[in-house]
């Protein structure tokens, strides 16, 4: 099949007992709904489950009739996603999404390091920790709103879908997140710069 087949096309064929359609719209979108539960769920065998779980619950809503095509299949899916998240952070009473406990291959470590001197790895190293370490401290919804943008490279637009909010707030947030990043970094006397 075709690159050029909507996603909601797809789905219809799905539907309608094409079984391969859905493999063919999960292996479409799978690397971007994966990259954003791990943004969250550091522990690599959770995120995969949260990823199955969401998956089953996107066919279950399909075959439910529950979605409604508008173009926004992937953000559908996101908060679908999102909220297996929060219900997860319920469960286990925790909201630390930041945390890097045993978590060796960092979201915040760029490959890019390694063609830099070892010196500049650990100034860089010890900015993107403290950098975890002022977004840890923001507002739920503001940390939200950094990790959306910053780290999984969602639009504003995609991220107010995500969350269920207008633009405006998801922008307002992001703002806010950032004045206190800011008095944050007044606060604990944190510099960001490399020299």
């Amino acid at each position: 099949m075709s690159k050029m087949i909507s996603d909601y096309e797809l789905i219809q064929r799905f539907v309608n007992g094409e079984q391969s359609c859905f493999d063919q719209i999960i292996h479409r979108h799978k690397n971007k709904v994966f990259a954003y539960i791990s943004l969250y769920i550091r522990d690599q065998a959770l995120a995969e489950d949260i990823f199955q779980d969401t998956f089953v619950k996107v066919i279950q809503s399909v075959k439910r009739g529950r979605y409604q095509d508008n173009g926004k299949f992937v953000s559908w899916v996101m908060r679908i996603a999102h909220n297996l998240i929060i219900d997860h952070f319920r469960r286990v009473k925790q909201m630390n999404t930041i945390s890097n406990n045993e978590y060796e291959s960092d979201l915040f470590n760029s490959r890019k390091l390694s063609d830099s001197t070892i010196e500049d790895n650990l100034i860089k190293r010890q900015i993107q920790k403290d950098v975890r370490k002022m977004i840890s401290y923001l507002p739920d919804d503001q940390r939200e709103v950094v990790i959306l943008r910053h780290y999984a490279g969602l639009s504003f637009k995609e991220i107010a879908d995500i969350t269920n909010v207008s633009i405006n707030t998801a922008l307002g947030r992001m703002r806010y997140a950032l004045i206190n990043m800011r008095k944050i970094m007044e606060e604990k006397k944190i510099s960001l710069t490399l020299y």
